[in-house]
């Protein structure tokens, strides 16, 4: 039996973080779960401008801290060549390659790709929200798993808006997610999901941000005080609530990239996905 092959490309730069213990706690699951055998490596991108070839089966890309506009970053040329091979790869190949982009990947990308526009928020987003389903989310065999709307992790500084419709269809891109709506400030809502291809989707959020793992980090007095100096105890004590209901972030991790992977893995090795 072929054992397939993951790679997870590191965008934290080498800045400490929660979501490649998430990332790499669910591939943990999957070896064990599934029957084909699974292995994967990581890639420290930025901090070492170490990138995988042509020879994965699945790709990984992680949030990260730090802006993701242009910039003269030695690794943002290989990145994008990388993304540009696993696009025409698809293209070329009966047997494709599957992608899936988080937070800082999804705006690189979506800013590589020309999907929207990519700018720096007024204030950051920080905090659990509901994610909202365009028709297209709804009838996608991933974020179709869940309810309408979700919740998830939102934690960023940067914000795609703005999609260029005209070149979305061109693209084949598919808009799956919208940030919530807030009728009552001028700001436009960011897109929160696409499907960029077939084999490859992205989301502005962290659908791999657990909630048994996240509640233990904001209970550490360090964490407590700073997200309560930063972002108020009304802000905190709302965190730590969702963390606590089964039905918000919890189901989301439960379902988001398990089944990104699930998925990969049946098209991979032409099985049935396993049943959620």
């Amino acid at each position: 039996m072929k054992s397939l092959k993951i790679a997870v490309l590191d965008m934290y730069n080498n800045f400490p973080n929660q979501g490649m213990r998430c990332i790499l706690k669910i591939l943990q699951q999957l070896q064990a779960e599934v029957a084909v055998p699974v292995t994967y490596d990581v890639f420290n991108v930025r901090a070492e401008v170490a990138l995988p070839g042509l020879d994965y089966d699945i790709y990984i890309s992680s949030g990260g801290p730090g802006s993701p506009l242009p910039s003269d970053e030695p690794w943002e040329t290989p990145y994008f060549g990388l993304i540009d091979q696993l696009l025409a790869w698809n293209r070329t190949h009966e047997q494709k390659k599957y992608v899936l982009l988080i937070c800082h990947s999804f705006q690189l990308v979506s800013r590589h790709l020309q999907v929207g526009e990519l700018s720096a928020r007024k204030s950051t987003s920080f905090g659990i929200f509901p994610m909202h389903m365009t028709e297209a989310g709804q009838q996608d065999p991933l974020l179709g798993l869940l309810p309408n709307p979700f919740m998830a992790v939102d934690s960023r500084d940067f914000q795609v808006t703005n999609p260029d419709e005209d070149h979305l269809q061109r693209l084949g891109v598919q808009v799956l997610a919208m940030e919530k709506d807030r009728p009552h400030v001028p700001f436009d809502r960011a897109i929160m999901a696409l499907r960029f291809t077939p084999e490859m989707v992205g989301t502005q959020f962290h659908p791999e941000a657990d909630g048994e793992g996240m509640l233990h980090y904001m209970l550490t007095t360090e964490r407590r005080q700073q997200v309560i100096d930063t972002h108020g105890q009304q802000k905190y004590d709302d965190m730590v609530r969702l963390l606590q209901d089964p039905e918000a972030i919890e189901l989301t991790e439960r379902i988001l990239v398990p089944a990104f992977l699930r998925q990969s893995v049946a098209a991979l090795t032409a099985e049935q996905p396993v049943t959620l």
